[in-house]
């Protein structure tokens, strides 16, 4: 199990990924390429998944 820091930086790097696959995603979108937005739509979801769990994991700790 992960310590409260190993957490809380793992799930900052997370969001970081996440709000630059955002961006990607707008720019892939206005550019036409709608097979490129729905992998970076399911990368979306399992990072979002990923964050949860990372949280319930912090919640647990504290």
């Amino acid at each position: 199990m992960m310590t409260k820091s190993q957490l809380q930086s793992e799930i900052a790097e997370l969001k970081l990924d996440y709000i630059n696959l955002q961006g990607d995603m707008e720019k892939l979108e206005s550019n036409g390429h709608p097979t490129q937005v729905e992998n970076a739509e399911r990368r979306l979801a399992t990072m979002e998944e990923k964050l949860a769990e990372l949280n319930k994991q912090l919640a647990e700790l504290l």
